[in-house]
């Protein structure tokens, strides 16, 4: 089977994008372990598929699967870059549009200068909900992986552990990160982010991704780090976090409110592959 593709990336967080409307796929966990292959494959952190919406507020359905070939609930640099797509490939003229997700909805924005601006709803707090296994909500846990560590934990349609470094140039990203992933009070694993705090509007950040490892910027981990710092009262409503791969901003109003985030996106080429 030949399959066309578009390779892209935001802040270097690097993506095969798939048109799954105008073409017809049957693809499983192997097929998106070879494309994410860097030797053998296209190579990209994870495989984004456009597909039609299966509700009827919704302009598209947008699934996600890490280089392990597991999908997963949401990504935000994948979410500016699935919106640049679905624009560059004529399969919508809007600016912005409603995209179903294995989280809910979520409605990102073409803005004038190129850049991708993402509703990416509230966040959520609650446990059971992110899922993290805790008695009760608090604004911090300590997490035993051999030595406490004090993280914040929340999910942004997916899960994140936030914990804070004085140097994230220094901190411990390839040790601690798999054994935070895949602790037992994760019940399906979480994304890691470490956050070094700068001032009030600006932020450091790394991000070991679940079934990924790190990679060079995360949208969703650029929300949960900057909510997480924001909750406690150490940043202001609006932030720049700095990833590997570049900037974003995100910005917050409080609970209850949805997390905006802006960014750049960018393609890289496009192609055809036999899988």
């Amino acid at each position: 089977m030949k399959l066309r593709f578009t390779k892209m990336h935001g802040l270097g967080n690097d993506f095969v994008v798939i048109d799954g409307i105008n073409q017809r796929l049957e693809l499983s966990p192997e097929h998106f372990r070879f494309l994410a292959d860097r030797h053998f494959g296209v190579g990209c952190d994870q495989i984004l598929l456009v597909e039609a919406a299966t509700r009827p507020d919704a302009d598209f359905r947008y699934r996600i699967f890490n280089a392990d070939g597991g999908e997963v609930q949401q990504c935000g640099n994948g979410a500016r870059c699935f919106t640049r797509f679905v624009r560059d490939h004529g399969l919508t003229d809007k600016r912005e549009i409603r995209v179903e997700t294995a989280s809910g909805l979520i409605v990102p924005r073409l803005e004038t200068d190129g850049q991708v601006t993402v509703d990416m709803g509230p966040p959520r707090f609650e446990p059971a909900e992110i899922p993290f296994v805790a008695d009760t909500r608090a604004v911090t846990y300590v997490l035993d992986i051999g030595q406490p560590v004090e993280i914040a934990v929340l999910s942004m349609g997916n899960p994140h552990a936030v914990l804070e470094t004085c140097n994230v140039d220094t901190a411990p990203v390839a040790e601690w990160g798999p054994l935070i992933e895949r602790h037992p009070r994760f019940p399906e694993r979480v994304n890691v982010g470490f956050m070094q705090l700068l001032h009030r509007r600006a932020i450091k950040l790394r991000v070991f991704e679940r079934g990924t490892g790190e990679t060079l910027a995360c949208g969703t981990g650029a929300c949960a780090a900057a909510v997480a710092g924001m909750i406690r009262g150490l940043l202001d409503h609006e932030v720049e976090v700095q990833t590997r791969g570049g900037r974003l901003t995100i910005r917050w109003d409080g609970e209850g409110r949805s997390v905006f985030m802006t960014g750049p996106t960018a393609v890289v080429f496009e192609g055809e592959i036999e899988i």
